[in-house]
Protein backbone atom coordinates (compact mmCIF):
# COMPACT_ATOMS: atom_id res chain seq x y z
CA UNK A 1 0.00 0.00 0.00
CA UNK A 2 1.04 3.54 -0.64
CA UNK A 3 0.92 6.21 1.42
CA UNK A 4 1.28 10.00 0.71
CA UNK A 5 -0.09 13.11 3.03
CA UNK A 6 -2.03 13.78 0.30
CA UNK A 7 -3.98 12.16 -3.12
CA UNK A 8 -4.99 14.18 -5.80
CA UNK A 9 -7.80 12.31 -7.77
CA UNK A 10 -8.17 13.70 -10.81
CA UNK A 11 -5.82 14.89 -13.38
CA UNK A 12 -7.65 18.32 -15.08
CA UNK A 13 -6.90 21.65 -14.53
CA UNK A 14 -8.23 21.60 -11.21
CA UNK A 15 -6.28 18.46 -9.90
CA UNK A 16 -2.84 19.49 -11.43
CA UNK A 17 -3.16 23.09 -10.33
CA UNK A 18 -3.81 21.13 -6.80
CA UNK A 19 -0.65 19.14 -7.42
CA UNK A 20 1.24 22.07 -8.35
CA UNK A 21 0.23 24.14 -4.90
CA UNK A 22 0.69 21.29 -3.11
CA UNK A 23 4.47 20.67 -4.17
CA UNK A 24 4.88 23.89 -3.99
CA UNK A 25 3.99 23.75 -0.01
CA UNK A 26 6.21 21.11 0.43
CA UNK A 27 3.53 18.14 0.69
CA UNK A 28 3.97 14.70 -0.04
CA UNK A 29 1.15 14.57 -2.86
CA UNK A 30 0.41 12.17 -5.52
CA UNK A 31 -2.38 12.00 -8.09
CA UNK A 32 -4.14 9.26 -9.77
CA UNK A 33 -5.33 9.46 -13.39
CA UNK A 34 -7.88 7.38 -14.80
CA UNK A 35 -6.44 8.57 -17.85
CA UNK A 36 -3.02 7.99 -19.69
CA UNK A 37 -2.93 11.94 -20.42
CA UNK A 38 -3.44 14.49 -18.11
CA UNK A 39 -5.61 17.35 -18.70
CA UNK A 40 -9.13 16.57 -18.53
CA UNK A 41 -11.84 17.63 -20.75
CA UNK A 42 -9.56 20.43 -21.66
CA UNK A 43 -7.44 17.99 -23.82
CA UNK A 44 -10.78 17.57 -26.64
CA UNK A 45 -10.80 21.55 -26.81
CA UNK A 46 -9.71 22.99 -30.10
CA UNK A 47 -9.03 27.11 -29.14
CA UNK A 48 -9.39 28.48 -25.54
CA UNK A 49 -10.18 32.02 -26.09
CA UNK A 50 -10.74 32.88 -22.09
CA UNK A 51 -8.24 32.03 -20.00
CA UNK A 52 -5.98 35.14 -18.84
CA UNK A 53 -2.63 35.78 -20.70
CA UNK A 54 -3.41 32.90 -23.02
CA UNK A 55 -6.01 33.78 -25.61
CA UNK A 56 -6.69 31.46 -28.81
CA UNK A 57 -3.97 28.65 -27.09
CA UNK A 58 -4.99 24.96 -28.23
CA UNK A 59 -6.43 22.90 -25.64
CA UNK A 60 -4.66 20.05 -25.89
CA UNK A 61 -1.33 22.64 -25.54
CA UNK A 62 -2.71 23.98 -22.46
CA UNK A 63 -3.66 20.97 -21.06
CA UNK A 64 0.61 19.92 -21.39
CA UNK A 65 1.65 23.28 -20.14
CA UNK A 66 -0.50 22.39 -16.48
CA UNK A 67 1.32 19.00 -17.00
CA UNK A 68 4.92 20.05 -17.65
CA UNK A 69 4.48 22.50 -14.97
CA UNK A 70 3.57 19.83 -12.31
CA UNK A 71 6.56 17.69 -13.68
CA UNK A 72 9.12 20.33 -13.28
CA UNK A 73 8.10 20.20 -9.64
CA UNK A 74 8.31 17.13 -9.15
CA UNK A 75 5.15 15.58 -8.33
CA UNK A 76 3.82 11.81 -8.46
CA UNK A 77 1.61 10.48 -10.98
CA UNK A 78 0.15 7.33 -11.26
CA UNK A 79 -2.51 6.12 -13.42
CA UNK A 80 -4.85 3.55 -11.99
CA UNK A 81 -9.06 3.06 -12.66
CA UNK A 82 -10.11 3.78 -9.05
CA UNK A 83 -12.82 1.30 -8.07
CA UNK A 84 -13.58 2.29 -4.44
CA UNK A 85 -12.88 4.79 -1.73
CA UNK A 86 -13.27 3.98 1.69
CA UNK A 87 -12.41 6.41 5.21
CA UNK A 88 -9.78 5.02 7.45
CA UNK A 89 -8.89 6.08 10.72
CA UNK A 90 -5.27 7.85 9.19
CA UNK A 91 -7.63 9.31 6.28
CA UNK A 92 -8.58 7.57 3.07
CA UNK A 93 -7.95 4.34 1.39
CA UNK A 94 -8.34 4.00 -2.86
CA UNK A 95 -8.67 0.51 -3.89
CA UNK A 96 -7.82 0.76 -8.02
CA UNK A 97 -7.42 -2.03 -10.53
CA UNK A 98 -3.42 -1.84 -9.67
CA UNK A 99 -3.47 -1.26 -5.95
CA UNK A 100 -4.04 0.49 -2.81
CA UNK A 101 -3.16 3.88 -1.95
CA UNK A 102 -3.75 6.00 1.08
CA UNK A 103 -3.88 9.36 1.91
CA UNK A 104 -4.36 11.50 5.14
CA UNK A 105 -5.93 13.80 3.14
CA UNK A 106 -7.83 13.33 -0.20
CA UNK A 107 -8.48 16.30 -3.05
CA UNK A 108 -11.34 14.86 -5.32
CA UNK A 109 -11.13 16.23 -8.68
CA UNK A 110 -12.70 14.23 -10.99
CA UNK A 111 -14.59 16.53 -13.32
CA UNK A 112 -17.81 16.31 -14.83
CA UNK A 113 -19.34 14.75 -18.15
CA UNK A 114 -21.52 16.62 -20.79
CA UNK A 115 -24.16 14.26 -21.99
CA UNK A 116 -23.59 13.88 -25.49
CA UNK A 117 -26.42 13.36 -28.01
CA UNK A 118 -25.22 10.11 -29.96
CA UNK A 119 -24.61 11.78 -33.26
CA UNK A 120 -22.06 10.42 -36.06
CA UNK A 121 -19.33 12.29 -35.58
CA UNK A 122 -20.11 14.00 -32.75
CA UNK A 123 -16.82 13.07 -30.84
CA UNK A 124 -14.88 14.07 -33.73
CA UNK A 125 -16.74 17.57 -34.99
CA UNK A 126 -16.46 18.30 -31.19
CA UNK A 127 -14.17 21.69 -30.77
CA UNK A 128 -14.97 22.23 -34.51
CA UNK A 129 -18.37 23.26 -34.50
CA UNK A 130 -19.55 20.79 -31.71
CA UNK A 131 -19.55 22.65 -27.99
CA UNK A 132 -20.79 22.14 -24.32
CA UNK A 133 -20.38 25.14 -23.39
CA UNK A 134 -21.82 28.23 -24.66
CA UNK A 135 -19.59 30.88 -22.53
CA UNK A 136 -16.30 29.26 -23.43
CA UNK A 137 -16.51 28.91 -27.40
CA UNK A 138 -19.18 31.38 -28.06
CA UNK A 139 -17.22 34.22 -28.78
CA UNK A 140 -16.22 32.33 -32.05
CA UNK A 141 -19.48 32.23 -33.65
CA UNK A 142 -20.04 35.80 -33.01
CA UNK A 143 -22.43 37.18 -36.28
CA UNK A 144 -22.57 33.94 -37.55
CA UNK A 145 -25.52 31.59 -36.90
CA UNK A 146 -25.89 28.28 -34.20
CA UNK A 147 -27.64 26.09 -32.58
CA UNK A 148 -28.55 25.17 -29.51
CA UNK A 149 -29.79 21.73 -28.70
CA UNK A 150 -31.92 21.57 -24.74
CA UNK A 151 -34.59 22.94 -23.32
CA UNK A 152 -33.67 23.27 -19.15
CA UNK A 153 -32.58 26.24 -17.80
CA UNK A 154 -28.94 25.37 -19.23
CA UNK A 155 -30.07 25.18 -22.75
CA UNK A 156 -32.20 28.68 -22.51
CA UNK A 157 -29.44 30.56 -20.62
CA UNK A 158 -26.90 29.35 -23.25
CA UNK A 159 -29.27 30.56 -26.20
CA UNK A 160 -29.93 33.94 -24.45
CA UNK A 161 -26.03 34.37 -23.96
CA UNK A 162 -25.17 33.31 -28.10
CA UNK A 163 -28.56 35.60 -29.02
CA UNK A 164 -26.33 38.69 -28.03
CA UNK A 165 -23.26 37.51 -29.94
CA UNK A 166 -24.89 35.05 -33.00
CA UNK A 167 -26.36 36.57 -35.98
CA UNK A 168 -28.83 33.76 -35.64
CA UNK A 169 -29.94 31.19 -33.35
CA UNK A 170 -31.98 28.17 -33.50
CA UNK A 171 -32.88 26.20 -30.13
CA UNK A 172 -33.79 23.02 -30.77
CA UNK A 173 -36.59 20.90 -28.20
CA UNK A 174 -38.09 17.50 -28.11
CA UNK A 175 -41.48 19.08 -27.18
CA UNK A 176 -43.37 21.61 -27.82
CA UNK A 177 -42.70 23.68 -24.42
CA UNK A 178 -39.66 24.52 -22.82
CA UNK A 179 -38.68 23.09 -19.06
CA UNK A 180 -36.65 25.98 -18.22
CA UNK A 181 -37.84 28.75 -15.66
CA UNK A 182 -40.52 31.02 -17.24
CA UNK A 183 -38.27 34.66 -16.38
CA UNK A 184 -35.82 32.80 -18.50
CA UNK A 185 -38.31 31.57 -20.97
CA UNK A 186 -39.76 35.37 -21.70
CA UNK A 187 -36.33 36.80 -22.05
CA UNK A 188 -35.41 34.16 -24.85
CA UNK A 189 -38.77 34.29 -26.61
CA UNK A 190 -38.86 38.34 -26.22
CA UNK A 191 -35.81 37.62 -28.96
CA UNK A 192 -36.24 38.73 -32.64
CA UNK A 193 -32.53 36.40 -33.44
CA UNK A 194 -33.65 33.01 -31.69
CA UNK A 195 -36.49 30.91 -33.70
CA UNK A 196 -37.93 27.80 -31.75
CA UNK A 197 -37.21 24.34 -33.52
CA UNK A 198 -40.01 22.63 -31.52
CA UNK A 199 -41.06 18.96 -31.33
CA UNK A 200 -38.01 18.09 -32.72
CA UNK A 201 -34.74 15.60 -32.68
CA UNK A 202 -30.90 16.37 -33.81
CA UNK A 203 -30.54 13.57 -36.04
CA UNK A 204 -27.03 14.42 -38.27
CA UNK A 205 -24.52 16.87 -38.49
CA UNK A 206 -22.79 18.05 -41.59
CA UNK A 207 -19.71 19.28 -42.94
CA UNK A 208 -16.24 17.89 -43.34
CA UNK A 209 -13.57 19.23 -40.89
CA UNK A 210 -16.01 22.02 -39.24
CA UNK A 211 -19.71 21.72 -39.13
CA UNK A 212 -22.10 23.44 -41.83
CA UNK A 213 -25.44 22.18 -40.77
CA UNK A 214 -27.58 20.34 -38.34
CA UNK A 215 -30.05 17.75 -39.86
CA UNK A 216 -33.27 17.81 -37.23
CA UNK A 217 -36.47 15.62 -37.09
CA UNK A 218 -40.01 16.37 -36.22
CA UNK A 219 -40.94 13.38 -33.29
CA UNK A 220 -44.74 14.11 -34.78
CA UNK A 221 -44.58 14.01 -38.54
CA UNK A 222 -41.06 12.55 -39.19
CA UNK A 223 -40.39 15.67 -41.10
CA UNK A 224 -36.62 16.53 -41.88
CA UNK A 225 -34.62 20.24 -41.78
CA UNK A 226 -31.02 20.83 -42.14
CA UNK A 227 -30.55 23.90 -40.19
CA UNK A 228 -27.63 25.77 -41.72
CA UNK A 229 -25.32 26.78 -38.68
CA UNK A 230 -21.51 27.09 -38.04
CA UNK A 231 -22.28 25.63 -34.38
CA UNK A 232 -24.03 23.25 -32.39
CA UNK A 233 -24.06 23.86 -28.74
CA UNK A 234 -25.55 21.17 -26.35
CA UNK A 235 -27.02 21.49 -22.78
CA UNK A 236 -29.14 18.42 -22.68
CA UNK A 237 -27.36 17.69 -18.89
CA UNK A 238 -23.97 17.35 -16.83
CA UNK A 239 -23.59 14.28 -15.18
CA UNK A 240 -20.59 14.69 -12.14
CA UNK A 241 -17.83 11.94 -11.90
CA UNK A 242 -18.82 11.54 -8.09
CA UNK A 243 -20.15 8.04 -8.00
CA UNK A 244 -17.28 6.70 -6.04
CA UNK A 245 -17.49 9.22 -2.69
CA UNK A 246 -21.58 10.26 -3.08
CA UNK A 247 -21.70 8.03 0.34
CA UNK A 248 -19.28 9.81 2.45
CA UNK A 249 -19.73 13.51 1.53
CA UNK A 250 -22.95 15.61 1.28
CA UNK A 251 -23.84 16.39 -2.18
CA UNK A 252 -26.95 18.01 -4.06
CA UNK A 253 -30.14 16.01 -5.98
CA UNK A 254 -27.15 16.00 -9.15
CA UNK A 255 -24.44 14.49 -7.52
CA UNK A 256 -22.66 17.44 -7.16
CA UNK A 257 -20.31 17.62 -3.89
CA UNK A 258 -21.40 19.97 -1.69
CA UNK A 259 -18.36 22.52 -0.49
CA UNK A 260 -17.73 26.20 -0.85
CA UNK A 261 -14.69 27.75 -2.81
CA UNK A 262 -12.27 26.59 -0.04
CA UNK A 263 -13.12 22.71 -1.29
CA UNK A 264 -13.83 21.45 2.38
CA UNK A 265 -16.85 19.10 2.37
CA UNK A 266 -19.21 17.75 5.14
CA UNK A 267 -16.26 14.59 5.33
CA UNK A 268 -13.25 15.54 7.43
CA UNK A 269 -10.59 15.22 5.16
CA UNK A 270 -12.61 14.91 2.12
CA UNK A 271 -11.96 18.24 -0.26
CA UNK A 272 -13.51 18.94 -4.10
CA UNK A 273 -12.09 20.73 -6.65
CA UNK A 274 -13.14 21.54 -10.25
CA UNK A 275 -16.26 20.56 -12.05
CA UNK A 276 -17.81 18.01 -9.42
CA UNK A 277 -18.16 21.12 -7.08
CA UNK A 278 -21.54 22.66 -6.48
CA UNK A 279 -20.99 26.01 -8.05
CA UNK A 280 -22.51 28.61 -10.58
CA UNK A 281 -19.61 28.86 -13.39
CA UNK A 282 -17.60 25.63 -14.46
CA UNK A 283 -14.75 26.79 -16.28
CA UNK A 284 -11.01 26.27 -16.79
CA UNK A 285 -10.49 29.40 -14.80
CA UNK A 286 -12.82 28.34 -11.87
CA UNK A 287 -11.67 24.69 -11.71
CA UNK A 288 -7.75 26.43 -11.20
CA UNK A 289 -9.03 28.77 -8.71
CA UNK A 290 -10.78 25.38 -6.59
CA UNK A 291 -7.21 23.65 -7.01
CA UNK A 292 -5.45 26.29 -5.30
CA UNK A 293 -7.83 27.01 -2.53
CA UNK A 294 -8.14 23.21 -1.80
CA UNK A 295 -4.43 23.18 -1.05
CA UNK A 296 -4.98 26.17 1.65
CA UNK A 297 -7.61 24.03 3.06
CA UNK A 298 -5.96 20.84 3.19
CA UNK A 299 -2.87 22.55 5.13
CA UNK A 300 -4.39 23.67 7.23
CA UNK A 301 -6.67 20.28 8.08
CA UNK A 302 -3.10 18.42 8.22
CA UNK A 303 -1.67 21.18 10.63
CA UNK A 304 -5.15 20.63 12.84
Amino acid sequence: MEKKQVIILGSGPAGLTAAIYAKRAELDVMVVEKNMMSGGQVLNTYEVDNYPGLPGINGFDMGMKFREHADRLGVSFLSDEITGIERTADGYALTGNQGVYEGRALIVATGATHRHLGLAREEELTGRGVSYCATCDGAFFRGRDVAVVGGGDVAVEDAIFLARLCRKVYVVHRRDELRAAKSLQARLLSMENVEMVWDSVAEELTGEDLVDGLVVANVKTGEKRCLEVDGVFVAVGILPNSSLVLELADHDEGGYLRAGEDGVTSAPGLFVAGDVRTKPLRQIVTAVSDGANCVTSVERYLEQ
